[in-house]
């Protein structure tokens, strides 16, 4: 998803929007690395929403007082797409903070 053809990187988005789930502990890696590509970072949170595991859950927490509104709708999307107890908590949580609506 790094290459510089948008073909490519459109490709390798949907090959691992399919596959999410086996690959959420590489995700989860290359969101907390990625510090440069903003619109990167969104599509790899969508992935990690994707992955629908509960691994994730301190990355959509994280996420859920971003600056980033993209970044923010995916971690919401995110937790609402896990649908656990714990998942619900954080948003509510969030709402009560202001955070999100």
């Amino acid at each position: 998803m790094r290459n510089r053809d948008p073909q490519v990187r459109e490709d390798a988005f949907d090959f691992l929007r399919e596959h999410a789930d086996a690959y959420v502990d590489e995700l989860m890696a290359e969101f907390a690395a990625e510090r440069d590509d903003p619109g990167l970072r969104c599509w790899l949170l969508e992935l990690i929403a994707e992955a629908r595991s509960a691994k994730a859950l301190e990355v959509f927490r994280d996420q859920l007082e971003s600056m980033d509104e993209s970044l923010r709708f995916w971690a919401v999307r995110g937790l609402e797409m896990l649908d656990s107890r714990e998942a619900g908590h954080m948003l509510y949580q969030a709402r009560a903070n202001g955070w999100i609506s």
